[in-house]
């Protein structure tokens, strides 16, 4: 989630139910070359974003301890290991989901990290490296023997990437495993309210991460909740969606430079005003919209087009 879940995205999502939050991952040895990126991905606001977790990655010993050191000075409610990123750049590297290529190292990196925390440590990770090498119900069993206090599953491969369906039969016997005492969360493919409740009861986990059904969808998460209550969910307006929408906008113009802000926030128009009829037209001038005027008068041009419109409930989430 690199440029997704930075804190003026991350405040929405609390607003509309997130219970917990994670920072951006962070490069361990960004952390301790000092790079002003890295640094400010440890910023979060202390008043609306808890409890949040900053999340690391890296794969060597001293490094990692440093980071955590570092990250943990920041006071977040607990650290978070990353080892489930699948892309290249980062699991060629060993890290991310790369170290499931060495089990035992795994291991080994997440004590030590344990062990110089101060705060809980949990870790994100896969089932496994491919198809013929699905070792998570192990992995997890032995990351908890060293001390961290909760774990999350990608239900896929690092081979896998993001592709095919996630497979959360093995979540399940994670989360069935007798010697499993600390939390169990799952992830992969919820994107809808009713799937967040079908694969709670389904496979037993103790709660479900959203990543890129979130994106520009921070509604999700009210309907998600509301789904857990038994409650009927509230449709969100196009008023609504389009003030998010600014927020939204208004918060990265603010966070990073007014250029990059705007190119960042193309990715989130899809999913703001996902499911619209003949809304086509309107993305494609907010994909290339150059300017915040012009953003803006293609919004209020989508206000007055879509006065009124009403949602199919059933597709208000990706």
């Amino acid at each position: 989630m690199e440029a997704v879940t930075n804190p003026p995205f991350r405040k929405i999502c609390k607003h509309y139910g997130a219970d917990v939050l994670i920072s951006e991952f962070i490069s361990s040895d960004a952390l301790l070359r000092e790079v002003e990126a890295s640094k400010k991905k440890m910023m979060f606001d202390d008043k609306v974003e808890r409890p949040i977790g900053i999340q690391i990655f890296g794969n060597n010993e001293q490094s990692l301890i440093a980071a955590t050191e570092i990250a943990a000075a920041a006071q977040p409610d607990f650290i978070d290991i990353n080892w489930g990123c699948p892309v290249r750049k980062v699991a060629g590297k060993g890290c991310g989901s790369g170290i499931l290529n060495d089990i035992p190292k795994m291991i080994s990196l997440t004590k030590s990290v344990v062990s110089h925390c101060p705060l809980p440590v949990s870790v994100k990770t896969r089932l496994g490296y491919d198809e013929s090498n699905k070792p998570v119900v192990y992995i997890a069993e032995a990351l908890q023997d060293v001390g961290i206090e909760a774990i999350s599953i990608h239900g896929r491969t690092r081979a896998a990437m993001y592709k095919g369906q996630a497979d959360w039969t093995l979540i399940g016997e994670v989360k069935a495993n007798a010697r499993m005492q600390i939390p169990v969360f799952g992830n992969g493919d919820i994107d809808t309210a009713e799937k967040v409740v079908e694969y709670k009861n389904r496979y037993g986990v103790d709660g479900i991460l959203i990543g890129r059904a979130a994106m520009g969808n921070p509604f999700i998460f009210l309907h998600a909740q509301q789904a857990l209550r038994g409650e009927a969910p509230t449709p969100v307006s196009v008023q609504e969606r389009i003030e998010v929408c600014k927020q939204h906008l208004e918060g990265l113009r603010q966070w990073r430079t007014e250029r990059v802000a705007l190119l960042e926030m193309r990715k989130f128009y899809s999913g703001y005003f996902y499911a619209m009829n003949n809304f086509k037209p309107f993305r494609i001038r907010l994909v290339t919209a150059e300017s915040y005027e012009e953003v803006y008068e293609i919004l209020e041009d989508v206000r007055q087009n879509f006065t009124g419109y009403q949602f199919d409930l059933k597709q208000q989430d990706l």
